[in-house]
């Protein structure tokens, strides 16, 4: 049982790690998808962490079903043998024009936090990268059973000094000037994006737990624990609105309030974040690649950190705005798919 439990949670751990990307972990995710929808956006982070509960499991459980190597097996399932084909040969460009932006990201947090140079950031997280992903799936989900408890505790830390405040019940009583159509479909754009990159990990991951109870729990609580956290920063940022806005990273300015200390964890879980994102992205398109090629791994996740560090000299703001609204237009037509998808019941 307790090996069970451990497994479980282990999921858990990978799921949230490889969703709450850095985007969420700066609020700016959470701020343009729910909170400039004012008290809207509680019920719509409760329908994002239903699409995540259900469809991660899903994912997982397809990946199990069809023994899938790689995400490209799992898009040969949804979309057939040919497109299947196309769709993996899109994704794998913009995964690895995303785990640049996530390198990029990194070498940025180096350069405005840590005062060393934005080149030896780079260095030291590629290094960092291939010497954990020499050991494997079993890297990723060590890195996020680390990672996921300490951004859960930030997250109490920040809800708790919230609940302090005067205005901490803004979130159910904030209006807003935005189409209630476009709140509404808030949700599906989110899930989509991030089970869609999220594929590249869950997919394996899935495939080789291959216990059908195991990943459904593992699933539940990766998913209440995502919307555990959408939920507090929504409601951190409703305090702070409209003003919140003008920030670039929302939850930075929250954080200043509670203290240097405080901060510190802060920029370490956006490196985190970003870490996690980044070593799960390259596993994912490494076994795609060999799949592919049938060259050594570590020679993969060597070429693959090249070409990510070449593309990360153009810069995190630029590769950011170019590459993520192109990954975002096939992730409806993904969402879709994997929705009417049937599961057999075992």
């Amino acid at each position: 049982m307790w090996k069970r439990i451990g497994k479980v949670l282990q999921i858990a751990a990978t799921y949230m790690g490889t969703v709450v990307g850095a985007g969420f972990a700066s609020g700016q995710e959470i701020l343009q998808f729910f909170t400039r929808f004012g008290n809207w956006g509680t019920a719509m982070i409760v329908l994002a962490t239903a699409l995540f509960i259900w469809l991660g499991t899903k994912m997982m459980l397809i990946a199990s079903e069809i023994r899938a190597k790689s995400y490209e097996d799992l898009n040969k399932a949804l979309f057939g043998e040919k497109y299947g084909r196309w769709i993996s040969h899109f994704m794998l460009v913009v995964l690895l024009g995303v785990t640049a932006v996530m390198l990029a990201g990194a070498g940025t947090i180096f350069y405005e936090h840590w005062n060393i140079s934005y080149q030896s950031g780079l260095l030291i997280t590629i290094g960092a990268c291939y010497f954990l992903l020499r050991k494997g799936l079993n890297a990723i989900l060590t890195v996020n059973a680390i990672v996921v408890p300490i951004m859960l505790l930030f997250t109490v830390l920040i809800i708790l000094d919230t609940f302090r405040t005067p205005e901490a019940d803004r979130f159910l009583t904030l209006t807003s000037d935005h189409s209630i159509f476009a709140a509404w479909a808030s949700p599906f754009l989110y899930a989509a994006f991030n089970l869609s990159m999220a594929q590249a990990v869950l997919v394996p991951l899935g495939a080789e737990v291959n216990d059908r109870k195991t990943i459904v729990a593992g699933s539940w609580v990766g998913g209440i624990g995502i919307g555990f956290m959408l939920l507090a920063g929504h409601i951190a940022l409703s305090v702070h609105m409209p003003g919140i806005q003008q920030f670039a990273i929302p939850m930075g300015g929250i954080a200043r309030e509670l203290g240097s200390s405080v901060q510190f964890i802060y920029i370490f879980i956006i490196f985190a974040e970003i870490f996690t994102t980044l070593i799960a992205d390259i596993y994912g398109l490494t076994l795609q690649l060999h799949e592919r090629l049938k060259w050594a791994r570590s020679l993969i996740v060597l070429l693959i950190l090249a070409v990510c560090y070449v593309a990360s000299q153009i810069g995190f703001g630029t590769l950011l705005s170019t590459l993520y609204p192109l990954f975002g237009l096939i992730s409806f037509g993904w969402l879709f798919l994997i929705i009417r998808k049937k599961v057999a019941q075992r």
